[in-house]
């Protein structure tokens, strides 16, 4: 499989994976189906062969369909998990020295919330599952807990508060911390939080979720939260590239596992852009792997722009600098196929709103972001598209100084922005960008004078409108 000799054919290969995807969702995701043979999709899409394999890897790597050889073979659509989106966000997050207290803010925000939703939402069949999860089978009480069944208890209360939004983001935010503490658990002289105190505190969490007391489940989160957000305060020099290594994805096709093997070592050696991990040929002795699944892994980092195969006489795998569209590409695939719904992505973008806007207001006499919001104030009497560079969707979280929250806020944004576009709703870009600036604009203000509760009553209310003036 030759690499595309020229931009325009990857860009190809792209639309070309992103036309089979809306197929397969426009036709209600139909499990089992076939959607053709090589060639039947070839001729259907217009597309030469090579750019076609191109596109099948990354359909392949996003688990919407699967491609079976031989006799009756074709592409067949498969159920996708959140596996491909969650590892897509974690890379992304990995690059720009995310640090884990940030992690733990995220989940400040967001586990709590699914605590309660879980409540609400919870049945007696569920009860014994979720006591099952709080510790392992044979655990000695006072003992530190096994690492693996706290990610599947928290996970689990992403599961049963009903918003696959919520449950996908929860899954990224307890991957890594979890990630970390076995990194913490394997340095001389640290031990990770899991005493007494933890499973008190999930045993907490577990029993007033199965009471189906929602405030109540949400302090607990919330109290236990606290607890881990002290011990990252402790670590404060804490950054995601200093955890473990990302796993490979269990069943994953050589060429995804080598991916994730290339990823790994420029996640070690400090992500640097612009650095020649090796020439084809140099990496096909290293690695030990066929041309084939080598390019098919070269593609998979294009994907999500780790590196890129440079070509010439001083060639090779260079490091690149990674941005979110394949993580957007990603989410917006796997939660197509749950089926989630604009409510569930306002829900979403309302606790991260407005906890971001909690860590402006800690911050607001610090000078870089006391002038920003002074800028942002000022705009209330201005008209036209935000200031160059600037997203007016983003204004808060950015503000937030937290690069998680930031991600996570753009996802929510342009993913209900798809779901208006797929619905027939006309959408203007310069008036919402706009309206939305007016509206920060008289958030900034309250922030500037000093008036926390006016400002998330403004914050509140623009939300609120701007939910309820789109059908």
């Amino acid at each position: 499989m030759p690499y595309p000799q020229r931009a325009e054919e990857a860009k190809l290969a792209l639309r070309t994976a992103r036309r089979i995807e809306r197929e397969i969702a426009r036709d209600g995701w139909p499990v089992g189906a076939s959607l053709g043979s090589e060639e039947d999709l070839r001729r259907r899409f217009e597309v030469s062969r090579s750019v076609l394999r191109e596109a099948l890897v990354l359909v392949e790597h996003h688990r919407a369909a699967r491609m079976r050889r031989g006799n009756g073979g074709g592409l067949f659509v498969t159920a996708p998990d959140h596996g491909p989106a969650t590892r897509a966000i974690i890379l992304y997050l990995e690059h720009g020295g995310t640090r884990v207290a940030d992690l733990v803010t995220a989940r400040l925000l967001l586990e709590p919330l699914a605590a309660a939703d879980a409540a609400l939402r919870v049945t007696e069949a569920d009860v014994p599952r979720l006591r099952a999860l709080v510790l392992p089978p044979g655990h000695v009480p006072g003992r530190p807990a096994d690492i693996p069944a706290m990610d599947v208890f928290h996970a689990t209360l992403g599961e049963l508060s009903g918003n696959p939004v919520l449950r996908l983001l929860l899954s990224v935010l307890i991957e890594l911390t979890d990630r970390y503490a076995r990194y913490l658990s394997g340095l001389p002289g640290h031990e990770t939080p899991l005493g007494e105190s933890v499973e008190h505190g999930r045993r907490a969490i577990a029993e007033t979720v199965a009471a189906g007391d929602a405030h109540a489940a949400r302090a607990a989160a919330t109290r236990y939260l606290d607890g881990l957000a002290r011990y990252t305060a402790a670590h404060p020099t804490g950054v995601l590239r200093h955890g473990t290594p990302m796993p490979e994805p269990e069943g994953a096709k050589l060429g995804e596992a080598l991916a994730v093997r290339v990823h790994n070592e420029v996640v070690r050696r400090g992500w640097p852009v612009g650095e020649l991990l090796g020439t084809e040929t140099e990496l096909l002795a290293r690695h030990g792997v066929s041309r084939a699944v080598f390019r098919e892994a070269v593609r998979i980092l294009e994907h999500h722009a780790v590196a890129v195969m440079r070509r010439g006489p001083s060639g090779g795998l260079v490091v690149t600098e990674p941005e979110p569209s394949a993580a957007i590409e990603m989410t917006a695939l796997y939660l197509d196929y749950r089926e989630s719904t604009r409510t569930d992505l306002h829900t979403v973008r309302e606790a991260i709103e407005l906890g971001c806007l909690d860590l402006i207001l800690a911050r607001r006499h610090e000078p870089e972001v006391s002038a920003r919001l002074r800028t942002l104030a000022a705009a209330s009497d201005r008209t036209g598209a935000p200031p160059p560079g600037r997203d007016a969707f983003a204004e808060f979280a950015v503000l937030a100084g937290n690069p998680v929250l930031t991600l996570f806020l753009h996802i929510v944004t342009e993913l209900s922005a798809r779901h208006l576009r797929e619905a027939g709703v006309p959408l203007d870009p310069a008036a919402l960008a706009h309206w939305t600036r007016l509206a920060n604009a008289r958030v900034a203000a309250a922030v500037l004078a000093d008036d926390p509760s006016l400002a998330r009553l403004r914050l509140r209310r623009s939300l609120t409108k701007g939910f309820a003036r789109l059908p």
